[in-house]
């Protein structure tokens, strides 16, 4: 490096050039898409007629908004709430067609830029850079959530031992972390898995403070202790690995996979969409350009196969699936691909009602429970359904805060209150299966 032998003013000239280059190599989240999002909004809008809801079907078609709540324009229905982002150059037909045809409507955020660089801290107050001292209380990459799970699998491996189970489209490791004391007896096990739609970045942040609580209160906390004692929790904090990573590098809305359609230039397929039961019926798209696309066939996803693949050869110890998404606030069990009432409803449906109040218990927020279908919406060929149709009796898909004021961008000052109240949650579920239910 000949730089150290300039004179000092030169090198500072030079200094700020590094600092820069620096900056490049490593952003923080809020300049990762430069200004992509200026001026796009994101509005809430309810039909209150079937006529309107046929108009705002159309009109999204035609302006092809990017849809946050329900997850598909077939599911806009009287009296639905839809969350749309409209991009700068709709957003202005959007709001002219809605004046004029009188339908409902109210701006929840005028500047999506905005809110991203308000929710996300710089990146100079972020400690991402050392593992230990991780912070659970922003956001992370995917090679920082690898790397911890690395690290807690160096200094941990009396209570965690990371596997694989195979390889993303892309080639990615798809990691999981087995947590639990190891025993001879024979246990049980819970699946928990975050992330299977790239732009909820809530789901991983808990799936890593699910880990962290139960490393840091095994000792102290007795239920805790029976929870990792008496059973096994396999957590795959980044199920949608190659997503997740667009969503931090490209688009931060991005949804699904990242899987090329030999036919259609559009990528990706709803990781959620794409398994073996009721595959590609309602709620469900077949055009590959659509959020919600169930895929060219059932398990086409190697994630998506992986954990179908993992599930199968464990379904004799798995007891329990847990699914984190966002947003909605709601805790949901099958079935979503129908309306009717699951064998072991009373036990489920007990288990839901005593998990949401205790999730209410620490701050108030309210979560709705009850069947996917009529709780959320009918969806198909979904991972709770099919987790459910093969054996595995007792499942849940949580639908983390909030309820649209912040939508997909959960501020970080978030992440410790809505980890908190799920935490209580997930035990509480837990503990249920494990005395109550058979």
């Amino acid at each position: 490096m000949k730089f150290l032998g300039k004179p000092r003013s030169q090198r500072a000239a030079f200094l700020p050039l590094c600092l820069l280059f620096l900056k490049i190599l490593h952003p923080g989240h809020s300049h990762l898409y430069s200004s992509r999002y200026a001026g796009d909004k994101v509005i809430r809008l309810i039909p209150g007629t079937e006529e309107e809801a046929y108009a705002l079907k159309k009109i999204y078609q035609q302006l092809k908004v990017d849809l946050w709540q329900p997850s598909s324009i077939s599911q806009v229905s009287e009296g639905t709430v839809t969350d749309v982002h409209i991009p700068h150059n709709g957003s202005r037909a959007l709001l002219a067609f809605l004046q004029e045809t009188n339908i409902q409507y109210k701006i929840l955020m005028e500047d999506l830029q905005k809110v991203l660089e308000k929710g996300s801290s710089l990146p100079t107050q972020r400690s991402r850079r050392s593992v230990s001292g991780y912070n659970y209380e922003v956001y992370h990459s995917l090679e920082e959530i690898q790397n911890w799970m690395h690290h807690l699998n160096k200094t941990h491996s009396g209570l965690i031992h990371m596997f694989s189970i195979g390889k993303s489209y892309e080639g990615r490791t798809l990691f999981v972390l087995k947590l639990g004391r190891r025993s001879r007896a024979y246990k049980r096990a819970v699946w928990i898995d975050c992330g299977i739609h790239a732009r909820e970045w809530i789901g991983p942040a808990f799936c890593q403070w699910f880990v962290k609580e139960a490393l840091l209160t095994y000792r102290s906390d007795p239920t805790m202790r029976k929870m990792l004692n008496h059973l096994y929790f396999y957590i795959m904090p980044v199920f949608n690995v190659d997503g997740y990573h667009f969503s931090w590098t490209n688009d931060r809305f991005w949804r699904k996979t990242r899987s090329r359609n030999s036919r259609f230039r559009c990528r990706g397929v709803d990781a959620n969409r794409n398994w073996r039961v009721k595959w590609c019926d309602e709620g469900a798209s077949m055009h590959p350009c659509d959020d919600t696309y169930c895929g060219p066939f059932p398990e086409s996803e190697p994630e998506v196969k992986a954990v179908a693949n993992f599930l199968r050869k464990h379904k004799k110890h798995i007891r329990a699936y847990l699914s984190f998404h966002a947003y909605a606030q709601m805790l949901l069990y099958p079935y979503s691909y129908k309306y009717a009432t699951i064998p072991n409803f009373s036990c489920v449906e007990s288990a839901a009602h005593k998990a949401v109040n205790a999730l209410q218990s620490v701050y108030g927020v309210q979560y709705r429970y009850g069947p996917a279908s009529s709780t959320l919406y009918v969806s198909s060929g979904n991972s709770m359904d099919w987790a459910y149709k093969n054996g595995i009796p007792y499942t849940f898909a949580f639908e983390l805060r909030d309820t649209g004021h912040f939508g997909f961008l959960l501020p970080e000052m978030l992440i410790k209150p809505t980890c908190t109240e799920t935490m209580l949650a997930v035990k509480n579920i837990t503990m249920h299966l494990l005395k109550k239910c058979p």
